[in-house]
């Protein structure tokens, strides 16, 4: 393996040593190995002659993703930490490097649907011979069973089909943007590897792991069918404010920027909060004096708040709470959590040093180990950068590099 790429700096990475084989698109899947990347594992990325589509992907709507250089902003996310082989694994010569790279791996992961799997030779059967302790990872739209097991999906067919699309408790489905659920799977697909590399430290053997935007999306709605399944109710509550107790809720402030705090349970903290905003009153008021009370008169109760927060700006109300030990937060935009005190201090945002962007603020790695490092160690490849370094490394000479590229075997 490239030992430089893992231990520029001296640092210690919990994965170093292992080595992912990734032929993916787009983040599911994608997304778990360059998490892979950052716990240490080199990871190789094999792309079509015409490389991920996600590379070309630069609109959503009326977002624009597009860099300067022409690339989508996503995929340097998607594919951190990877170097880039192009290769055509549907060639003789091409399926003969393919394999040799199997040979080499500690895990391939996947995310093309199951019938494509077999179509080209990379399902868990076709491969499990070549290299038996080899992790085989699989991310899919909806599981690999039943009759939607090899359908095409992306994230907001996950977030629909899991519940989550009415997780606001909106009226109507509502999307979560971007790729929320495709980077919940990324992560659910990297516990799985995670996992069965230590089954394999203890039998020695490898095997087929699987997950799907489908189950992932339940797994986090998991609370909610929880409910559901012990008491037969549909746990989403309607999204209006005025339904929500006021110690759970949100609140416009001065500066018009929201603050949102929840208090379980309410009675302990409703004293301390009344007297905190100078309504000490409202302990007496038969209104709002217990909870069944204030739940009759909550609609009251949250348009009275509503003016006392317009009174102070959300910095100032924060200090406030604070200091009395209440638990406000501020809603922030994407913006601002680039500029967060709290993100730098604890390395959830970092910054970091591109040879192609210059200085950039990225998400950190979200874990702190004490006797080791995590996170981005590159940005994504261009499409085919790594080819040759690849192929040098599997011992194949110059002269064959360019026949392969004659041939179409590579770019």
């Amino acid at each position: 393996m490239n030992e430089k790429r893992n231990n520029d700096d001296g640092k210690l990475f919990p994965l170093q040593g292992i080595r992912v084989l990734e032929y993916g698109v787009f983040h599911a899947g994608p997304g778990a190995a360059a998490i892979l990347g950052d716990l240490g594992a080199e990871v190789i990325k094999i792309e079509t002659l015409a490389g991920d589509p996600a590379r070309f992907w630069t609109r959503l709507g009326r977002l624009d993703m597009t860099m300067p250089n022409g690339d989508n902003a996503t995929f340097h996310y998607s594919n951190r930490n990877k170097r880039s082989l192009c290769l055509d694994i549907k060639s003789v010569r091409g399926r003969k490097i393919f394999e040799k790279l199997v040979a080499r791996s500690d895990v391939f992961l996947t995310n093309v649907r199951q019938s494509t799997k077999k179509k080209l030779g990379i399902d868990y059967q076709a491969l499990k011979d070549l290299n038996p302790r080899m992790i085989h990872a699989n991310v899919s739209g909806y599981g690999p069973q039943g009759a939607m097991s090899d359908l095409g999906a992306f994230d907001p067919l996950g977030l629909a089909r899991s519940g989550l699309a009415y997780a606001t408790g909106a009226p109507d489905p509502k999307l979560m943007h971007i790729g929320l659920l495709d980077q919940a799977t990324s992560i659910a697909a990297s516990h799985a590897v995670i996992t069965a590399l230590f089954a394999r430290e203890r039998s020695g053997t490898g095997q087929e792991v699987h997950i799907s935007l489908y189950s992932t999306g339940q797994w986090l709605n998991g609370i909610a069918l929880m409910i559901n399944s012990l008491l037969g109710i549909d746990p989403i509550v309607p999204e209006e404010r005025t339904t929500h107790p006021p110690l759970r809720n949100r609140y416009l402030c001065k500066d018009g920027k929201w603050l949102i705090c929840t208090h379980h349970p309410e009675e302990k903290y409703w004293s301390l909060f009344c007297e905190t905003i100078g309504q000490k009153q409202w302990l007496s008021d038969p209104r709002f004096a217990d909870t069944e009370n204030r739940r009759k008169n909550q609609a009251e109760l949250i348009t009275l708040l509503d003016g006392i927060f317009m009174t102070r700006t959300s910095g100032e109300w924060m200090e406030i709470f604070i200091e009395k030990g209440l638990m406000f937060c501020p809603v922030q935009r994407v913006p601002e959590i680039l500029e967060d005190p709290q993100a730098l201090d604890n390395g959830y945002m970092v910054d970091y040093d591109d040879p192609g962007f210059g200085r950039l603020r990225i998400a950190g790695y979200p874990v702190h180990f004490s006797g080791h490092s995590a996170g981005t160690r590159s940005l994504a490849p261009g499409l085919g950068q790594h080819t040759r370094e690849v192929l040098s490394e599997l011992g194949y000479s110059e002269e064959e590099m360019e026949e392969f590229k004659k041939e179409g075997v590579v770019r």
